[in-house]
């Protein structure tokens, strides 16, 4: 009986849970790929001034732009907590909270494809 409560909380830590694209969103404006591209640069560079360590930044940043099979594997290597499966919120092992907006995560549906 104590086998199965145990490995009941392993999974509500969140420790094995499945990423996935977040739900689609809106931007405020429509906004072209080069801007959505502006708008991620700058998250990424100014991110690890907020806290929390830099190889975890960097290893959401990679999981952010990858494939999804890619995406998890590079999460479950770092070892970072995923709190909401879509990767907007996330924590490392020493409890710090990584927070994702979600263009850097996926397009808007009012994205402006430059021709």
């Amino acid at each position: 009986m104590g086998c199965a409560g145990s490995s009941h909380t392993k999974a509500d830590a969140g420790s094995v849970k499945k990423i996935r694209k977040p739900k689609s969103w809106k931007h405020p404006q429509p906004i072209t790929k080069s801007q959505l591209m502006q708008l991620r640069d700058e998250f990424w560079d100014t991110a690890p001034h907020y806290g929390g360590r830099k190889e975890i930044w960097d290893a959401l940043r990679a999981a952010a732009e990858a494939d999804l099979t890619l995406a998890q594997a590079i999460i479950d290597s770092a070892g970072v907590i995923v709190q909401n499966p879509d990767l907007t919120i996330c924590y490392d092992e020493r409890g710090a909270k990584y927070e994702l907006p979600k263009y850097v995560l996926s397009e808007p549906t009012n994205l402006i494809h430059e021709g």
